[in-house]
């Protein structure tokens, strides 16, 4: 099976509807075939199909057999277009897997209100910890990345870039809230323990680095069994690493994790934070989706209770 780079967030595995709302503009297959073509004519003649399963950040459709289009579907997705073409083909060659090749923005127009873009076609099956999980291989080649992530220099000012050092503290009231009305479902004081603890470790005290922002299971894809790609850097930004560990909860087992933490080598500090924000984004995504979504529910619940568990 054949994937575009997409979102599929387990916060957002909910195919939402497209009708539109107070902020939410109406996309359907029609509106997208009209954008290509008058924007880029050059791909009028090419079949257009639009994906089901795309995430809730943006309408994404396969254009023929080569490229792909993503429309946001709300404002707060809106910057990535233009992240991922300035930023994604400078740091590619530096980068051990592959990772979205973009193409062109278009510009707001029809009735839609967004910039969107257009990218290369990237073939892939979506990561799964049943296939993955427990790979030293994959542990491994997941290190691998972040390294050569953390070693591109950042540039000062970087246009479209976040600094995203102090965004766990900001999680702090929000991750209160639903360790409280979780109690029951999962153990409230170990959620309290963990969570505490990644908020009274050490803050990231060097100079920020470039960090994938939403480094997760989803944004993951394989070929032929082996990680192969890195997909959707609407978060990218400079700052603390210790966001990029959740990988470690959200794929990997005990034994792969223990393979990851060694070959990636982060300090107790930064592993402890990392685990902080796991279970913050874990217990976000249970407390917004997993009452109407059961795989949502499996699949956070695995991943709280990784972090718990350390």
């Amino acid at each position: 099976m054949v994937r575009t780079a997409r979102r599929t967030q387990w916060a957002e595995d909910r195919e939402p509807p497209l009708a539109a709302t107070s902020d939410r503009p109406a996309i359907d297959t029609p509106l997208v075939r009209r954008l290509v073509d008058s924007q880029f004519p050059q791909w009028a003649g090419l079949p257009l199909e639009r994906l089901t399963q795309a995430g809730a950040d943006h309408v994404i459709h396969r254009l023929g057999g080569e490229l792909s289009v993503r429309l946001p579907r709300y404002a707060g997705a809106i910057g990535q277009a233009r992240k991922e073409l300035t930023w994604l083909p400078r740091l590619a060659p530096h980068l051990p897997l592959a990772v979205p090749e973009p193409v062109a923005v278009g510009e707001p127009g029809l009735g839609y209100p967004w910039p969107w873009a257009v990218t290369r076609w990237l073939e892939g099956e979506p990561a799964t910890v049943e296939a993955l999980g427990d790979s030293h291989e994959t542990a491994v080649a997941l290190a691998g990345f972040l390294t050569a992530l953390r070693r591109f220099e950042p540039v000062p000012l970087s246009p479209g870039i976040d600094r995203t050092a102090d965004s766990l503290h900001g999680r702090d009231p929000a991750t209160r809230a639903a360790i409280a009305a979780l109690d029951g479902v999962f153990d409230a004081g170990a959620m309290t323990k963990v969570w505490e603890a990644a908020l009274d470790a050490p803050a990231w005290d060097r100079p920020p680095v470039w960090v994938h922002g939403d480094f997760h299971t989803g944004n993951l894809l394989t070929r032929d069994g082996r990680l192969s790609a890195v997909i959707d850097f609407g978060g990218l930004g400079l700052g603390d690493p210790a966001c990029d560990l959740m990988i470690a909860y959200t794929l990997l087992s005990a034994d792969s994790r223990a393979a990851f933490r060694a070959a990636l080598g982060p300090d107790d500090a930064t592993w402890t934070r990392g685990r902080g924000w796991a279970l913050a984004t874990g217990l976000n995504a249970y407390t917004f989706h997993a009452a109407t979504a059961p795989r949502v529910a499996a699949q956070t619940t695995r991943q709280i209770n990784a972090a718990l568990v350390g």
